[in-house]
């Protein structure tokens, strides 16, 4: 029989997330069911909410695809879990599992694309999914992950999305000792991009549009602050860096941190993909990649590096009672890296 839950939905685009009971899937053989304590509040969430194009018809929507919880049930061919056992999830919970990317580890460029948490389609029931920001998550042991012991729980529940999104890039192009890496923003993906580089023993700088942020960047292991909108502070960067790392959310320009970078260095998109502009020419002699997400594979080494490095997310923990407050402060860029939601509350709320 189904399983009966509660969560934060938003019924039509725009209107306020307010409590609602719906139903989750029984368990399958391989399922997993996670009572969700923390859940981080991403920009998709907004953009989902805000009903915009790219995120589909998603109503009623229950956002939340970046959480960390215990398991409380699982389905008779579960070997990887117990019950008891605290476990992440991420943006992402099924695939096709046969194609080139699936089969390689990169589960997020699936062939047939991935099933999202939220917004997306159940591969075997063809049913809506719905988000983390709810009592209970159903999850196919594949998409799971054991939590990091050290770690502080509502500081992980970031990583699975906003970490694993800078990691597999950093990762990727062998980020390390001896590199200039400069970071784009200091956000929820920013901040961490600034730790995981760090702790690789780059030297990391970071672009900023708010000289204010100094302080708080050089507390993560920034070496130097760049001013963007200041030309001189940028004529000053040029040809300086191996690698940089463009998180910030909005459209802006790419030209000046494509000179930003040496001979053959690269720059790195995750943040704005859409109605950013580069000059070609500013290009000649560099690498422009774009970068998203992160497969099963890549996600379980970002999460032991983390644990053996003591790296989580810097978040303001909410209560649920909170989310409109939450998403108000997110859209006009007033949270310092991200937002944890305290999940475990619409629970103790519930009947």
């Amino acid at each position: 029989m189904a399983r009966r839950v509660r969560g934060l939905a938003a019924h039509a685009a725009g209107r306020p997330l307010a409590e609602w009971d719906f139903e989750r899937r029984d368990l399958r053989p391989d399922d997993l069911a996670v009572r969700i304590t923390y859940c981080g509040i991403c920009h998709t969430d907004l953009h989902a909410w805000h009903g915009e194009p790219a995120y589909g018809d998603t109503f009623p929507l229950v956002p939340g695809h970046e959480f960390v919880g215990e398991v409380t049930a699982i389905g008779d061919a579960v070997s990887g879990f117990t019950v008891g056992d605290a476990v992440a999830v991420g943006n992402i919970v099924d695939s096709c599992g046969v194609c080139e990317m699936c089969t390689g580890g990169h589960e997020q460029f699936c062939d047939e694309f991935p099933t999202l948490t939220y917004g997306g389609i159940d591969r075997r029931d063809g049913r809506p999914t719905h988000g983390a920001y709810s009592t209970e998550y159903v999850v196919t042991e594949g998409f799971a992950y054991h939590l990091p012991d050290g770690l502080d729980a509502a500081g992980v529940a970031p990583l699975m999305c906003a970490g694993i999104t800078v990691w597999e890039p950093i990762e990727q192009w062998k980020v390390g000792p001896g590199m200039s890496v400069g970071v784009v923003g200091l956000g929820g993906l920013g901040h961490l991009a600034v730790k995981f580089a760090s702790a690789l023993g780059a030297e990391v700088d970071l672009f900023t549009t708010s000289p204010a942020k100094a302080h708080a960047a050089r507390r993560l292991g920034v070496r130097r602050v760049v001013v963007s909108t200041d030309s001189e502070q940028m004529a000053e960067a040029r040809n300086r860096y191996d690698f940089i790392i463009d998180t910030v959310a909005v459209a802006h320009d790419l030209s000046g941190y494509s000179l930003a970078l040496k001979y053959g260095g690269t720059l790195c998109l995750v943040g704005a993909l859409e109605s950013t502009s580069v000059n070609p020419l500013t290009m000649l002699g560099r690498n422009l990649t774009v970068a998203g997400g992160g497969g099963r594979p890549a996600t379980r080494r970002m999460l032991q590096f983390a644990a053996e490095h003591g790296i989580s997310a810097d978040v303001e923990v909410l209560p649920t009672s909170a989310i409109g407050d939450a998403f108000d402060r997110l859209a006009r860029n007033d949270v310092e890296f991200r937002f944890s939601l305290d999940v475990a509350q619409l629970t103790q709320d519930g009947t």
